[in-house]
């Protein structure tokens, strides 16, 4: 019962914490102030947890937008990533992961060892290997880059997203099966990517999916921080949004 209890509140802080990400994508401004527990709140260890699920997408509006991260924030995301690097039998998507969060810190030009107090660093993470993805099916594939979307930004270079602009076809295939499969949050993630994408067929209606996919799933925040990310990457630069 009690892990069953942890279990909903892990939930609903990723959830809370997903709501934030997107109230800040959509009006460009920061997330609530007080709205979720800062590193040394009583909950501080729950909260980390929450962090390391929804993973880079945490400091998003930082990395699409002109915002400085909000302090607190940006203290628990530093803690979360010091405090759970990946073990040796971690899955690879759990390793890409936290590459994926300890890469944002270095966009913002932060170290994020935990104790720097946002001391800035030059030094780029190595890439985890990505041969996992070498040959996948297309169906495998749309899943692991569904789960690893935080990578999915503009002018990201990495192995991942390499392996994405291979087989945007693939990608485009994996989503339409999402759609069918009424799984909202893949076919979010899928779309993010495909936004990203060259070669992504015309046939597909991207814009026409990606609405639908709002339309039936957008009540979930973690969906709706996919969807609002890829309409801020859809957007060409200069263009007002």
């Amino acid at each position: 019962m009690a892990e069953s209890s942890t279990s909903a509140l892990l939930e609903g802080m990723v959830l809370d914490l997903a709501t934030d990400v997107v109230s800040a994508l959509r009006s460009g401004d920061h997330v609530r102030a007080g709205s979720f527990p800062g590193p040394d709140d009583a909950s501080g260890t729950l909260a980390r947890a929450a962090v390391r699920v929804l993973g880079a997408d945490t400091l998003l509006p930082g990395v699409l937008l002109p915002l400085p991260p909000d302090p607190a924030r940006l203290a628990l995301f530093e803690q979360a990533v010091a405090a759970h690097p990946p073990g040796a039998d971690a899955a690879p998507t759990v390793v890409w992961s936290h590459w994926a969060m300890t890469r944002t810190l270095r966009r913002l030009g932060l170290s994020g060892d935990g104790a720097s107090g946002g001391a800035p660093s030059a030094q780029v993470p190595p890439e985890p290997d990505a041969g996992w993805l070498e040959g996948a099916g297309w169906q495998f594939l749309t899943h692991q880059l569904a789960v690893l979307a935080p990578l999915a930004l503009p002018g990201e270079d990495c192995a991942v997203a390499r392996a994405a602009r291979a087989r945007p076809v693939d990608v485009a295939r994996g989503f339409v099966r999402a759609v069918r499969r009424r799984d909202w949050q893949q076919a979010a993630g899928a779309g993010r990517w495909l936004t990203l994408l060259d070669g992504v067929p015309d046939t597909l209606g991207l814009d026409e999916g990606l609405a639908f996919v709002e339309l039936m799933g957008g009540d979930n925040p973690r969906v709706a921080l996919q969807l609002a990310a890829a309409r801020l990457m859809a957007v060409p630069a200069g263009v007002p949004r």
